[in-house]
């Protein structure tokens, strides 16, 4: 009897899952490098060209799925779609994009600065600040006034403004440094 009831219920589950559509997956693109001309492209899974090599000089995103991040000649380095729309600028650190910390990095609008979800590429802060820095223990430290000094080789952020926000955006209220 036991063995009856068991059957009968992996028997439903079975036909629940039988049911159910899978979802269309857009897929995903994946970085092509020839080397010895030094030009970057995407292929889809089968191997189809779909961003010929050299439209792009670097690709940083080895798989795409929903957003790339590419250098783009005359916009810098930037988030793109998959129909090559610009999303956003990318915040540049030495010569490469903003390295993702907690799951976001760093990106430009208007000369302001926001911050966007790895995963996504979704706007998750949208970007005012004129200095922020990465995220930290679930916090980062931005400033709406804020000017650059050069020290060296390397700058600083100055202000009297700092204060921390949250990873949607909220301003912290009791964060002491």
């Amino acid at each position: 009897m036991k063995r009856y009831a068991i059957a009968t219920i992996l028997t439903m589950i079975c036909g629940l899952f039988a049911c159910i559509q899978p979802q269309k997956s857009k897929g995903y693109w994946i970085t092509v490098v020839d080397n010895d001309n030094d030009r970057y492209g995407y292929v889809n899974q089968n191997g189809d060209t779909v961003i010929p090599l050299g439209k792009y000089p670097i690709c940083f995103t080895d798989t795409f799925t929903n957003y790339a991040i590419v250098l783009k000649p005359n916009y810098g380095i930037v988030a793109i779609d998959r129909q090559e729309k610009i999303l956003y600028q990318v915040y540049q650190l030495d010569n490469g994009p903003d390295p993702v910390l907690e799951g976001y990095f760093r990106i430009l609008k208007d000369n302001k600065i926001g911050y966007a979800d790895a995963s996504t590429g979704k706007i998750m802060v949208t970007p005012k600040y004129d200095c922020a820095f990465p995220f930290e223990n679930g916090m980062a430290k931005v400033s709406i006034s804020c000017s650059t000094q050069q020290d060296g080789e390397y700058h600083t952020w100055v202000s009297n403004q700092w204060f921390y926000i949250d990873k949607k955006g909220k301003k912290i209220e009791h964060k002491n440094e």
